[in-house]
């Protein structure tokens, strides 16, 4: 199934890779980024499902997490 992104219909689970690029971006830049304000931000901009945020929450909010 596919969602409405910024550019249009994504495939299902494209926001989500979007989110954690972003992500992982923001982490490089800034390493004492606050992990958890980020995946607000981007659970905002990336237009995540509470399921995808959780997600986030569980395997990147930490350093050395998935993709992070």
């Amino acid at each position: 199934m596919a969602r409405e992104g910024s550019g249009g219909l994504l495939p299902e689970g494209e926001s989500l890779r979007r989110a954690l690029r972003w992500l992982d971006e923001r982490a490089r830049e800034e390493p004492k980024l606050d992990r958890a304000g980020a995946i607000g931000e981007a659970a905002r901009r990336f237009d995540l499902t509470p399921l995808d945020e959780e997600f986030l929450i569980r395997s990147w909010k930490t350093p050395g997490g998935a993709g992070g």
